[in-house]
């Protein structure tokens, strides 16, 4: 009888998750929390413990990904990459790091491509864009340090072709401290142009 009801469980767990992940791709939904709330008002579930976790939300998008979206997304993919590589070139001075769904491998056609970098003045940002002849528009991001402190830090948001860019910008000693992952609550997982350069030529 446990392992029935276990069983029962865990397939609740699992619908929950794809439904949040064909919401997360569907709609561009980008808080997984929501996109979970969403699931279960669909499926008529009010049990919040039978919820999934973030992470298995990721698992599920990146299943559907595979199985539904193949070479397209991977096309599309590689596109908000390359997109990602020539805007860390054209910020190479404030040590850029790609962080998110473009670097996880989620990424769905609302995605944007999300950059960490690090200046003594969030303006300094802006001057080398506005040296480029970038438009750009200012933007705030509230992020999670650790359990207890939440900070907000200024941002740039720019479009290249049809694809948007978002910068966080930190404090020059940010570099040495990620933020926690939404996803899984571990420090965020960044990557330096190197690294996206490696992922580019696999």
């Amino acid at each position: 009888m446990a392992k029935k009801i276990k069983a029962r469980a865990d397939n609740l767990r699992r619908s929950l998750a794809l439904e949040a992940a064909r919401i997360v791709e569907e709609q561009g939904i980008e808080d997984y929390r929501l996109a979970k709330r969403k699931a279960a008002e669909r499926l008529g579930v009010g049990d919040q413990a039978a919820l999934p976790k973030n992470s298995e939300i990721e698992a599920a998008l990146g299943e559907r990904q595979r199985l539904f979206a193949g070479e397209s997304h991977t096309l599309w993919l590689r596109r908000l990459r390359d997109v990602a590589r020539r805007a860390m070139r054209l910020l190479a001075e404030f040590e850029p790091r790609l962080v998110g769904p473009v670097l996880s491998g989620t990424a769905t056609r609302h995605s944007n491509v999300l950059l960490h970098v690090f200046a003594d003045a969030p303006e300094a940002v802006a001057i080398r864009l506005m040296e480029c002849e970038i438009p750009y528009r200012p933007c705030e991001r509230r992020l999670r340090m650790n359990a207890e402190r939440v900070v907000r830090l200024p941002g740039y948001r720019f479009v290249a072709g049809d694809v948007t860019v978002v910068t966080t910008v930190f404090p020059p000693h940010g570099v040495r401290q990620a933020p926690m992952s939404p996803v899984d609550g571990r420090p965020m997982r960044r990557a330096a142009l190197a690294e996206l350069d490696r992922l580019l030529a696999e």
